[in-house]
C-alpha cells in the first residue's frame, strides 16, 4: 500500500527491465508564494515531516528539500541554531540560514495533547519523519516510532542520535565534537606529536545527515515493494566509526595503532602540504609513476631512481629524509609559482585556500557552488550550494529559510484541512 501523499513517478532498472514505482497524492499545493520554485526537483511529491534541529537532521532534510521534497519543519520554541551567533543577518543566525533553505516552518507544541495529535495527523500525510531527540523522549509524548506506526504504518521514521537508540550510551547527548573524540576522528586529526584537533567543520554531523538522507530514500523505495515503512537508526557514533575506513582496518587486521600526521598520509609519501615562501602547497604522489613525474617537475630525477625512494614502501620507510628534501625545494618559490609549474602535470596538487579564495575560485563559480535568495527579514543571503548536479530534473531553485512559524497556518490548512476557527482555538491554547 502506497503512502497517500506522494505524487511522482520513479523508474528503477532491475534485471534488465524497468520497474516503475508510482507515488500517488491527494495533497494540495501550498498557497504560499515564497515556497514555490520555478523548477521541479527529482523528489517532487515526497513530503518530509522534520522534527530535527541543529545540524545532522536539518542537513539531511535540506538535501531532500534541495531535490524538491516538501519539508515541514516543526519547531517550538525554535531550532537552537536560530540563536547560534554571531554572525547574524537580521534576526537570524547565519548558521541557521545555511542549513534550512527549502523548508516550511510550523510551530507546534508537542508537549500538549492537541499538538501530539497534530503531529500524528501530519505523519499520516507524509512519506518520512526525521527526528533527533534523545532516544525515548518522543516516546514519552506518544510520538515514538511504535506510536506513529499505529496510525501511519507506511511512514519511514528516521531517528538521528548521538550513539544509537539502544546500548550503554543511548541516553547521552550527542554533539559532533564529543562524538568525534569518542569515535576516534579527533585522535587521528592534528599535527604529528601535537595535540588532537577537531575538524574545521562538524564532519561527523554532516556525514550522519548524508547517511540519513540516503537511508530514507532507500527505505521509501523498499516501501514500494512491501507497503510498509520502517524505523531507521542513524547515529553520529556509528557514522564516525564506519568512516574510519582504512585507519580502522589497519588496526583491526594488523594491529597498527593510528597516529596523527598533520596533512600527511600514513601509507602514501609524499601526500601532504609543504611550506612555500608565502603559504602552503599540497602535493600527492599516489603511485610510483606520479612520483617519477613529480621528480621531473622539480628537476630532481635523481630522487626517482634512488633506492631509498624507488617505490612507495621505500618512501614510507624513509619518509623523513625525503620530506626534508622536498620541503627545502618547495620553500624556494611562492604558492602561485608552484601552481603555475604544476598546471597540466597530471600530479594532484593545489593551494590551501581561505574562504575568500574558495568562493572566488573559478571551479567553484563554474560548479555553481554559491546560491542566493532573498530572506524577508535578513535580506539577500548567499550560502554554499548543493554538491550534486543532475542532467535532468534534480535540485530546485532555492527558497529562503523560513522565519519561525511562517507556514503554520498554510500547512495546517492545506495538509490537514483546518479552518480559521480551529486555527484560532489552537493559537488561543498555545498549541501553535
Amino acid at each position: 500500500m502506497l503512502n497517500a501523499c506522494s505524487r511522482c513517478l520513479w523508474k528503477l532498472k532491475k534485471g534488465g527491465k524497468h520497474l516503475y514505482l508510482r507515488f500517488l497524492s491527494s495533497s494540495t499545493e501550498s498557497a504560499d508564494v515564497s515556497i514555490k520554485s520555478t523548477t521541479n526537483g527529482i523528489l517532487q511529491g515526497i513530503r518530509i515531516l522534520d522534527l530535527s534541529r541543529v545540524l545532522a537532521g536539518p542537513y539531511c532534510t535540506m538535501i531532500l528539500g534541495d531535490m524538491g521534497a516538501e519539508i515541514i519543519k516543526v519547531e517550538k520554541p525554535g531550532d537552537d541554531t536560530r540563536s547560534w551567533g554571531p554572525p547574524f543577518c537580521g534576526p537570524e543566525s547565519v548558521y541557521f540560514l545555511t542549513v534550512n533553505r527549502n523548508k516550511k516552518s510550523v510551530t507546534i507544541d508537542i508537549r500538549k495533547r492537541e499538538g501530539q495529535n497534530l503531529i500524528k495527523r501530519l505523519a499520516q500525510s507524509c512519506d518520512a519523519l526525521v527526528e533527533n531527540y534523545i532516544p525515548g523522549k518522543l516516546g514519552s509524548y506518544g510520538l515514538g516510532y511504535d506510536d506513529i506506526k499505529k496510525v501511519a504504518p507506511s511512514l519511514v521514521y528516521c531517528s538521528i542520535s548521538g550513539y544509537g537508540q539502544t546500548g550503554p550510551y543511548a541516553k547521552r547527548a550527542g554533539y559532533d565534537v564529543i562524538v568525534s573524540g569518542v569515535a576516534g576522528l579527533m585522535h587521528i586529526t592534528g599535527p604529528k606529536d601535537g595535540e588532537p584537533c577537531k575538524v574545521g567543520v562538524a564532519m561527523t554531523d554532516l556525514s550522519t545527515g548524508l547517511y540519513a538522507h540516503g537511508a530514507i530514500l532507500a527505505a521509501i523505495i523498499n516501501r514500494q515493494k512491501t507497503g510498509q515503512g520502517q524505523h531507521i537508526d542513524c547515529n553520529l557514533f556509528s557514522t564516525q566509526v564506519a568512516s574510519l575506513i582504512n585507519i580502522g582496518s589497519n588496526y583491526l587486521n594488523v594491529g597498527i595503532e593510528a597516529t596523527r600526521h598533520g596533512t600527511a598520509h600514513p601509507s602514501i609519501v609524499p601526500y601532504q602540504a609543504f611550506k612555500t615562501e608565502d603559504s602552503y602547497f599540497l602535493v600527492g604522489a599516489g603511485n610510483d609513476q606520479q612520483f617519477i613525474k613529480l621528480c621531473q617537475v622539480l628537476n630532481r630525477d635523481d630522487l626517482a631512481v634512488a633506492d631509498e625512494y624507488k617505490d612507495n614502501a621505500s618512501r614510507v620507510k624513509n619518509r623523513e629524509m625525503l620530506l626534508n628534501i622536498l620541503g627545502d625545494i618547495f620553500k624556494s618559490r611562492n604558492t602561485k609559482e608552484w601552481v603555475n609549474i604544476f598546471e597540466d602535470s597530471g600530479i594532484p596538487y593545489g593551494p590551501i585556500n581561505n574562504m575568500e579564495a574558495v568562493y572566488s575560485d573559478p571551479q567553484a563559480i563554474h560548479n555553481g557552488m554559491i546560491q542566493s535568495f532573498h530572506h524577508p527579514m535578513a535580506g539577500n543571503i548567499r550560502v554554499p550550494g548543493p554538491a550534486v548536479k543532475y542532467s535532468g530534473e534534480g535540485t530546485i531553485d532555492p527558497t529562503s529559510p523560513p522565519t519561525l512559524g511562517q507556514h503554520t497556518d498554510t500547512v495546517l490548512r492545506d495538509v490537514l484541512g483546518l479552518d480559521d476557527k480551529e486555527l484560532d482555538e489552537l493559537r488561543r491554547t498555545n498549541v501553535i
